[in-house]
């Protein structure tokens, strides 16, 4: 692991990282915001942020203004990139919303995204076992959040790893890809025709077979998202929470938009409800 950067801030550390990955064949960049130390020194619970589309492992650093809060709360927060970058394939830069920051957060099972495009399997294993290895996080006290493309992982990661995730909350998620635009472009071309496979990165979907998550799913979506009837649909999510006996917390934002303005003015409550997860 390389360090490229770390800033002191609210008195903890914002770092930002370099790494080489074998699950996605190739050096991948993350960023870690680390508290200021206890009276003890004590290893922290950490909380991982998926953003979306074209994003980096620095939009939600620079952008959310979580910091100060995540200070307070003595919660570390882990930040990534949104795809490989080093491998290369035709057409991986051709539209903004597929390919080169739009990793869709699953493990492609089509040629050739198969060979690197393993998002799932990084946020999942290999990047998290970084993180817990080499910064002084408590064991297994760990939540995950993200925005739009990142909501989805985040939803998506926690019904399909319930028992490795405290706490899961999202910004505008795209809640069933199965069944929108974004989505049928990404999981057509990474996972392929048969949509049994397609199921298993969806929320919705998850959620009608049965996955299930223990605490409550905390999301914000505003009225004013250029995205929200096209891309995003959250009366499917409510549904479906309501027909599974999901608990769900569904906040819809009056004026607000898809923008990082909307997060970064709901990021503490996002971050407070994970800290109190992560404390119990």
């Amino acid at each position: 692991m390389q360090t490229r950067a770390e800033h002191r801030m609210f008195g903890g550390t914002q770092g930002f990282y370099e790494h080489d990955s074998a699950v996605c064949g190739g050096p991948m960049r993350f960023a870690v915001f680390m508290p200021p130390p206890g009276v003890k020194e004590e290893p922290v619970p950490v909380v991982y942020f998926l953003a979306g589309l074209t994003c980096t492992e620095e939009t939600f650093v620079i952008k959310a203004g979580a910091q100060r809060v995540a200070a307070e709360l003595g919660l570390a927060v882990v930040t990534l990139d949104t795809s490989p970058r080093a491998a290369r394939y035709p057409g991986d830069d051709e539209s903004w919303d597929f390919g080169l920051g739009a990793g869709f957060y699953v493990d492609a099972t089509e040629q050739p995204w198969a060979a690197t495009y393993r998002m799932r399997t990084y946020v999942t294993r290999e990047l998290r076992t970084l993180v817990e290895r080499t910064f002084p996080i408590k064991p297994g006290k760990r939540g995950i959040f993200g925005h739009s493309m990142g909501g989805h992982g985040a939803l998506s990661i926690a019904l399909e790893l319930p028992d490795e995730y405290a706490s899961v909350s999202a910004f505008a998620p795209i809640v069933a890809p199965s069944q929108v635009p974004w989505g049928e472009k990404a999981f057509s071309r990474y996972l392929g025709p048969d949509k049994a496979r397609w199921a298993a990165h969806d929320t919705v979907e998850l959620l009608r077979a049965g996955r299930r998550f223990p605490g409550t799913l905390l999301v914000d979506q505003g009225t004013a998202d250029k995205f929200l009837e096209r891309e995003l649909l959250p009366e499917l999510l409510r549904e479906a929470c309501e027909a599974a006996g999901q608990p769900l917390d569904l906040r819809i934002r009056e004026g607000y938009d898809h923008s990082y303005f909307f997060i970064a003015s709901f990021v503490e409550d996002h971050l407070r409800h994970h800290a109190r997860a992560l404390a119990g």
